[in-house]
């Protein structure tokens, strides 16, 4: 089976960066093949790590290593909170603040959902701001903690579920429209800063506000 290839925005010795599209898993489905499987295939090399993970629902910038060393150098990053990550996401809901913080220990819900409490035991962190967008709403998030479904729960607490993400009583729409933007860390001295550009549906929701914002 041949499978699409993935966007390669950005090529290092050590590890590379795709855009994720929507809807594609990180891990394998059934008995379909892996992403890291397909992208190796893909490169025509043995293997690739993958550094970080995205939601199945969530496109944008995901890294992957060449090699086993960088990959536990990168887990030390990510575990030390030097990689600094930038999420964009659109809702038709106006939210109960424009711009802060969102914290509280979160915990599993119903049919696969996660919830945010009161409890700062272990709590996931998320900085944002929001903008007009015509009839939308444009968040630029910031997570500070990596916990499962943080962003979209985030997001539906401030009263403002993100667009198709129907999990969280979101709009019903084409995709869930989150999408990882931006990475930026320092890598042996060296910074980087990766940027991924949105895909056609986030295009529509732009062009149809006639937006002003920078999507490329």
């Amino acid at each position: 089976m041949n499978h699409p290839k993935f966007p390669i925005i950005y090529s290092h010795k050590d590890f590379i960066a795709i855009n994720k599209p929507a809807n594609q898993s990180v891990h394998r489905d059934q008995d379909e093949h892996g992403l890291t499987e397909q992208l190796a295939q893909q490169l025509g090399i043995e293997r690739l790590w993958l550094i970080h993970r995205l939601d199945k629902c969530t496109s944008g910038v995901l890294l992957l290593s060449l090699n086993a060393e960088t990959a536990t150098q990168f887990g030390q990053m990510f575990a030390n909170k030097t990689v600094r990550k930038t999420y964009w996401a659109i809702s038709d809901r106006k939210p109960s603040k424009k711009q802060g913080w969102v914290k509280g220990d979160m915990e599993k819900s119903r049919r696969g959902a996660w919830k945010l409490t009161r409890t700062m035991d272990n709590p996931a962190i998320t900085q944002f701001t929001s903008e007009h967008m015509g009839a939308y709403r444009l968040f630029t998030l910031h997570p500070h903690t990596g916990k499962t479904h943080q962003l979209r729960v985030a997001m539906k607490s401030l009263g403002s579920a993100i667009l198709g993400d129907t999990l969280y009583g979101g709009t019903p729409a084409p995709r869930v429209f989150l999408h990882a933007r931006e990475v930026a860390f320092t890598y042996q001295g060296e910074d980087f800063c990766i940027t991924a550009p949105v895909d056609e549906a986030w295009e529509d929701v732009f062009h149809s506000n006639d937006s002003k914002f920078d999507r490329g």
